[in-house]
């Protein structure tokens, strides 16, 4: 399948472009609107532990009321990490008919939450936390950690092990998901990256270059103020996708960031789209 780079203008009801009503039959992306994400189901969540090559992972759980099962999902956060603010998301999608987990990404370090307080991007002393927090992550370690949740899932009774996993990720959640769909091609079925840090690099390990291993269904959703500093970076991932079922979309007055609503660019209109473009990938892929 073709895949090609579309843009998001927030300015179009419900938020389409013309070319992104050109692109239904490309790439396997079908463009949606919020009216299509269904009734949420009654949730459960839970805490749980994911025990890991490297110590417990703590991570919340979250799946419809009722016996189930259904297709298994993970959600990488933001530089941020596990927090009430990812709770609401998975949360929320699990209302959608999914078992979701999210886990701690720096569970090496200390639990969740691993900040406190107010945090600004543009203050070195902010962005100087969270060097601790990031020890141990190398891209094995990274790898071996998506790949772990994965096999967690498939233990849980409210998933379905006969469909595929869906995995999506925040910021630097973002290069997770590509790490853990080339680690578990066969078991992950669709993935999503939203305003990701890290996909295009100059480095031999640079997420794009782990396409060729990636079976599943992508959408990627870029912040328009990242594309503005690196507009050659949504052509390296298209290209690196070539013939797979993967859309790259920029999102027009979003800026990094916008999905998770603690932030300060915090944009809704672009949040509610990226969640129904999510609900749709899994809904049409998770089979």
């Amino acid at each position: 399948m073709p895949n090609e780079i579309l843009p998001f203008d927030k300015t179009k009801e419900p938020g389409m472009s013309r070319r992104m009503f050109g692109s239904l039959s490309l790439g396997g992306a079908a463009a949606v609107t919020t009216s299509a994400i269904a009734a949420e189901l009654a949730v459960i969540e839970s805490d749980v532990l994911v025990k890991m090559a490297d110590g417990n992972c703590d991570a919340a759980l979250f799946h419809p009321t009722g016996t189930g099962p259904w297709p298994g999902a993970v959600i990488f956060a933001d530089a941020l990490g596990l927090r009430p603010a990812f709770r609401e998301m998975g949360r929320r999608l699990a209302g959608q008919g999914f078992t979701v987990l999210v886990p701690n990404p720096f569970f090496r370090v200390r639990q969740a939450p691993v900040l406190s307080g107010p945090f600004d991007f543009a203050k070195p002393e902010d962005r100087a936390k969270l060097t601790e927090l990031r020890v141990g992550l190398t891209t094995e370690a990274r790898s071996r950690d998506g790949t772990t949740y994965i096999a967690f899932l498939d233990t849980l009774p409210q998933v379905n092990t006969k469909v595929k996993i869906g995995v999506s990720g925040y910021c630097m959640g973002g290069p997770y998901t590509m790490l853990t769909a080339a680690a578990a091609p066969d078991r992950v079925g669709a993935a999503a990256s939203f305003h990701g840090g890290g996909l295009v690099t100059d480095q031999p390990d640079s997420p794009h270059l782990l396409a060729s291993k990636i079976k599943a269904q992508y959408y990627f959703a870029v912040a328009a103020d990242d594309d503005q500093r690196a507009p050659e970076a949504k052509v390296k991932l298209r290209d690196a996708f070539a013939g797979k079922p993967a859309t790259v979309v920029v999102y027009d007055g979003c800026q990094h960031g916008w999905c998770v609503n603690d932030g300060m660019v915090y944009n809704r209109d672009g949040s509610e789209r990226a969640f129904a473009e999510l609900v749709a990938l899994y809904k049409r892929a998770l089979v």
